[in-house]
């Protein structure tokens, strides 16, 4: 479920060391499944641990992760860099904001997993978002833009050249194309 590197799991070791006896780490996210997702690690004393927690072992200690947070760090990844102005502990969960679907799940599951972890965090920089409203029997995905997407004068290039390009990349023999029905409406909320 998680990795975590050598050089993290050393440096949670020496960080621990100065914990009470028995104390592990916790690894959990916040929000888990949503677009405001945060993931995180704290310290986890022997009383905090829960009857429904899992536990990860690893070199000297144990990851703690409650059963609300596990579905949202498959695939998370722990690494601990030191460089020349400092250290820095990374915590990658690349489905924090949406839960892992399976290869066999429906199409519109599997593209909505797509499109809410590798589609939206690009557009919430420019405070847009988009949602598959459904996907046709001719395998068009039929997209909802919201945000700073609606009325942005570059809605047609975000939509040709990034979104369908990475759907029918993805999904070549099931997408065959997409469409937006948004009723686009320059306002202040718009991005240009």
């Amino acid at each position: 479920m998680i990795r975590i590197s050598e050089a993290a799991q050393s440096h949670f070791q020496k960080l621990l060391a100065d914990q009470p006896e028995g104390t592990n780490i916790r690894v959990f996210v916040v929000n888990p499944g949503m677009p405001n997702a945060e993931c995180g690690v704290s310290y986890c004393p022997p009383d905090s641990v829960e009857p429904d927690d899992e536990r990860l072992p690893f070199n000297g200690f144990d990851a703690v992760v409650d059963s609300g947070s596990a579905p949202f760090l498959e695939d998370a990844a722990i690494d601990f860099e030191e460089q020349e102005l400092g250290s820095q502990l990374t915590l990658k969960a690349p489905n924090a904001k949406a839960r892992k679907v399976a290869d066999d799940a429906p199409l519109i599951d599997r593209v909505e997993y797509v499109i809410q972890v590798e589609i939206n965090p690009q557009l919430a920089n420019h405070g847009g978002q988009v949602m598959v409203t459904e996907i046709t029997d001719s395998g068009v995905a039929v997209l909802q833009f919201g945000g700073g997407c609606n009325g942005c004068s570059m809605i047609d290039v975000t939509l040709k050249n990034g979104i369908e390009k990475e759907l029918l990349e993805r999904f070549p023999d099931e997408i065959t194309g997409v469409r937006d029905v948004t009723e686009h409406e320059h306002g202040e909320h718009s991005y240009y």
